[in-house]
């Protein structure tokens, strides 16, 4: 039977995390697995518990929204270990993404009885982060300003929170100008954003490239140009089914290393916790990650 260790973040999703445990334990202990439950103080310590967890043969358990998700999983990237999920924040998109099952019964089945599955990682460094390693990806521009505003609300909760970011951001943006190699290959771009997407969803369930899969070796690289913002809250809308894509405002590229950066201090963010300034690389790991889904 397996063991378990849960990583939890107590303040996902406004305390979340805890009350999300709690059901999934029960059932966990019920089928005789064992399981630990460490609170993290701070990213390292969640990273640090991760990583001695992984070296007992425990699967690893992130309790959390996004963040959590990529601090565990891009700690054991690489290890051979193994990650589970257990969303219980914000955005919850790499969950999403790999597509699991909300309801406690039917996770605690999978966790016990599922077999795990390569996925890659991305490797991200930038002057601030000598090297991070995330899971859904990359993003530089408005979309990382409205989600630095997301994480700050106190009164909206999930996809509310977001949008309302995602407001304040667009009222307040002016045109980046961009410059993205994309395995060695420079595109000029002026616009809103950059994306460099190993998982299609981002910001709380918003398709923003939905060709996008986590197990390819690719990177997919959305860009949104420079347009009206009327056009830009459509493109926001549209952002639910990835209708984007097919308009002229929209160019997506692929590739294995993606550099941005800009003509000015453009925010970038990853996995909803990493929040610097351009130039930054992203490099995917192909595979790196064990993960059960």
């Amino acid at each position: 039977m397996r063991q378990f260790t849960a990583v939890v973040n107590p303040h996902a999703g406004g305390s979340t995390g805890t009350a999300a445990l709690l059901a999934l334990a029960r059932l966990l202990r019920e089928a005789g697995a064992g399981l630990r439950t460490e609170y993290s103080r701070s990213l390292d310590h969640a990273r640090s518990v991760a990583r001695a967890a992984g070296e007992q043969g425990r699967v690893v358990l992130a309790v959390g929204g996004d963040g959590m998700a990529g601090c565990v999983g891009g700690a054991l990237s690489g290890t051979g270990a193994v990650l589970g999920l257990v969303p219980a924040g914000r955005g919850n998109d790499f969950a999403r993404a790999l597509g699991l099952p909300p309801d406690p019964a039917a996770l605690s089945r999978l966790l016990l009885h599922g077999e795990p599955r390569s996925v890659d990682t991305v490797e991200v460094r930038s002057a601030v982060h000598d090297r991070a390693v995330v899971l859904g990806g990359v993003y530089a521009g408005v979309d990382a300003l409205a989600n630095h505003h997301a994480n700050r609300a106190r009164v909206l909760r999930g996809s509310a929170s977001y949008y309302a970011g995602g407001l304040r951001a667009v009222t307040t943006w002016r045109t980046a100008r961009y410059r993205v190699t994309v395995d060695g290959e420079e595109h000029a771009h002026a616009g809103y954003t950059v994306v460099a997407a190993n998982s299609g969803y981002y910001g709380s369930g918003r398709l923003i490239a939905p060709d996008a899969r986590v197990d390819d070796g690719l990177l997919d690289v959305v860009m949104i140009r420079e347009a009206p913002r009327r056009l830009f809250f459509t493109l926001m809308n549209e952002l639910r089914t990835g209708g984007h894509v097919h308009r002229p405002e929209v160019r997506v590229l692929r590739g294995r290393e993606i550099r941005i950066s800009a003509d000015r201090d453009v925010p970038y963010g990853a996995d909803g916790e990493v929040e610097a300034v351009l130039p930054v690389t992203a490099r995917v790991l192909p595979g790196a990650l064990r993960v059960l889904c």
